[in-house]
Formats: structure tokens, sequence, C-alpha cells
């Protein structure tokens, strides 16, 4: 089976705020890293945790045991594309507003079936 993916494209969160999320739970078992996040009170954390759920959840889907004692090999952020809006400023200045996405990857080593 190798690894199952899951993954949260166009999240609207800034990549920076969920980033640190993924470096904590990398090489985590699933279990550890959901128990790990529960009580991280960032919405960043939130947003991770669906995707380690479902990254389980295909994982079970597939045919995969002991899902909770998966390993997560892979946790990524990556930036998204941007809404870009006008902020108007003193002076007839206009300072440009990003509004940022995300897209939240997670991948779980689930061993080979016999």
């Amino acid at each position: 089976m190798g690894q199952v993916r899951a993954m949260h494209r166009f999240a609207r969160i800034s990549a920076t705020k969920v980033r640190p999320f993924a470096d904590l739970v990398r090489g985590m078992t699933a279990s550890e890293g959901l128990d790990s996040l529960k009580y991280i009170p960032n919405r960043g954390a939130r947003f991770l945790e669906k995707v380690i759920k479902s990254a389980m959840a295909n994982a079970e889907d597939k045919g995969a045991r002991n899902v909770e004692g998966l390993k997560i090999t892979e946790a990524r952020v990556d930036g998204g594309p941007m809404f870009k809006r006008i902020q108007p400023r003193a002076r007839g200045m206009a300072y440009t507003i990003r509004r940022r996405m995300s897209h939240i990857h997670v991948a779980i080593e689930a061993p080979e079936l016999p």
C-alpha cells in the first residue's frame, strides 16, 4: 500500500500559521499527532487535525489495520493563491492586502498487506 495521502487545497489560512504544527507532528504516529494538536488553541491546528483524520480514514478505507499506530511521514504546508485587495491610505496611496491560502498535505505510511 505504501503511503496514504490526504490534502486540503485552497485552505483559507496563511501557510506560515499552519507550518509550525506540521513540523511538530511530522514523524509521530497518527494518534500522537492528533493528541498533541488537540490542546493547541490555534486555528491552524484545527486545519491540520482535519487533514490527519482524513488521511487516517483513507488508510482505513484501503484496508490498513491499526490506523492510529501508522506513522505520519509527510506533513507539508505550501502557499496557495492569494486574493488581492486594495486598502486606501493617506495622500491617495493604496496598500495591497493579500488574503493568503495554503495547501496542506499529509501522508501516512501504511504497510503492505500480504
